[in-house]
């Protein structure tokens, strides 16, 4: 099956994707689109092997070309505010054959295009197509994608090494898109507003693919933006969400000022993955919305969610990522030895979301895979119940003397204190322990908290050794563009190293 084969199923009066500005896209109209897009793509000599780079922002446009190349050909979206540098090493790397733009603006990409001799197609403010659409009769496409061709390439973040390269095939989309619906029980009454960036997996699979997969209404929203989710929850309605913590926080912040719009709500649940959501953010998400939050754990090579909590009855375990969704989990110690349960371990998964192994990357591949097993480079065990809780990135760990200590164990006290707004734990030199613990911290708007407080408050939680050494206050923390904190390199971007 293939991701045209799973939209196509579906009745084609039915709403699909509906942008915030009120553009109604039909399953029929979208079909169409995507149906006038392939013949256009063959019209410029795209095959199913070549790679088509997409370079546009969020909304109903960035969507349905998207779904367009995806089941044409591999599909490369990128994030339309890199440089011109940055532009340079993803088309170097993708080999792009073919560029899709808009009319007007990202000048970076088209310029870096336009040197390598990259064809450009842009898009027509007021238009889905690629190009004329009198290509209708004049072309016909034989669709001889299967589930093993290529349909996205996305890169890993390279915080710490050189992005590789990650190429999802039809059949992981597909498997994880049945996953994702399955865990939260979508079905073609649900409403899902998106507020994540489509070039980015999370927002790809489960704020478009895993939705369209069983019918359901997809609001695509422009970007996120805090002031203005209010008045698209109050207008669409919708009945779920999914984001990473820095956008819930955010949405909390506003919540005071929303209090009629949230009373009236239909959110069953809100969705949070791709990083660790703190206890006291999720508590006061559920208390405030009057619903569920299901955390889940997902990666790019994966094809998003691995694993994620339940939705009511179900027992839902604050503090875990759940239970696997369609695939297998295992862990294992530093000698690939399987561990027993409540022990903590590097996380190894199997299964057909899973890549088999990145692209013209041999080193990252042997260091990756262990017999058909991908390990995530992420620390965590399994307890009694199934169900997977994460301490930490093993290469985020802090080796304090000896001592390892995971940073977001630290991160998740310093957040208990009411005058904490986020905090991010990193390591630091020190020129005895070989690391020692910074943590970067941002207060709440008016508080008068102090350095001393902080340090006080985490005296009777913490052990001696895990209390950073140094507190530092500042106005905000980098995040990355999905709105992820960022740990790895943030020494050297305050300038503590």
């Amino acid at each position: 099956m293939t991701i045209h084969d799973i939209i196509s199923k579906h009745n084609e009066d039915s709403d699909s994707i509906l942008s915030i500005h009120g553009d109604k896209i039909t399953y029929g109209s979208l079909l169409e689109y995507i149906d006038l897009n392939h013949r256009i793509l063959l019209s410029n000599n795209i095959g199913k092997e070549d790679r088509v780079a997409i370079v546009l922002p969020n909304g109903p446009k960035m969507a349905i070309a998207l779904l367009s190349i995806a089941s044409f050909c591999a599909a490369a979206p990128l994030n339309p505010g890199y440089s011109e540098k940055e532009y340079n090493f993803f088309f170097n790397d993708l080999d792009a054959k073919l560029l899709i733009t808009n009319e007007e603006g990202f000048e970076a990409a088209k310029n870096v295009a336009l040197e390598k001799k990259i064809k450009i197609i842009c898009l027509k403010e007021d238009s889905y197509l690629f190009g004329d659409k009198l290509l209708k009769n004049n072309l016909n496409v034989k669709h001889t994608i299967n589930s093993n061709n290529h349909a996205i390439i996305l890169h890993t973040s390279g915080t710490t090494s050189r992005p590789k390269m990650v190429a999802l095939t039809h059949k992981n989309i597909v498997t994880n898109a049945t996953n994702i619906s399955s865990t939260l029980n979508l079905n073609k009454d649900d409403i899902s507003i998106n507020i994540m960036p489509l070039f980015h997996i999370h927002g790809i699979m489960c704020s478009l693919i895993a939705p369209l997969s069983v019918g359901s209404k997809i609001i695509t929203t422009p970007q996120f933006n805090a002031l203005l989710f209010y008045r698209w929850l109050e207008k669409f309605k919708p009945t779920w969400y999914s984001g990473v913590p820095t956008m819930h926080q955010t949405i909390l912040e506003r919540a005071k000022n929303n209090l009629d719009i949230i009373k009236k709500s239909k959110l069953r649940f809100i969705r949070s993955s791709s990083s660790s959501l703190a206890p006291n953010i999720m508590n006061e998400l559920e208390k405030t919305f009057n619903t569920c939050v299901i955390e889940s754990y997902g990666m790019t090579e994966a094809s998003h969610q691995m694993t994620s909590n339940l939705l009511p009855p179900n027992i839902r375990k604050k503090g875990t990522v759940g239970f696997p969704s369609g695939i297998e989990v295992k862990i294992v110690d530093n000698k690939s030895n399987s561990l027993k349960t409540n022990k903590i371990g590097e996380i190894l998964i199997k299964g057909d979301s899973v890549i088999k192994e990145y692209i013209d990357n041999d080193s990252a591949n042997k260091e990756s895979f262990l017999n058909n097993w991908f390990k995530t480079g992420d620390l965590g065990f399994i307890d009694e119940g199934g169900y997977l809780t994460i301490s930490g990135r093993i290469k985020e760990v802090i080796n304090r003397g000896g001592e390892k200590i995971s940073p977001r164990e630290i991160d998740e006290v310093f957040m208990l204190h009411p005058s904490v707004d986020q905090a991010v734990a990193f390591s630091i030199k020190h020129p005895k322990l070989g690391e020692d613990i910074c943590i970067a911290i941002v207060l709440k708007p008016s508080s008068e908290c102090t350095v001393g407080d902080l340090k006080e408050f985490v005296s009777s939680k913490l052990a001696k050794f895990k209390i950073p050494k140094k507190i530092m206050i500042v106005d905000f923390i980098p995040k990355g563009p999905t709105g992820k904190l960022q740990r790895i390199g943030l020494s050297k971007k305050l300038g503590v190293e």
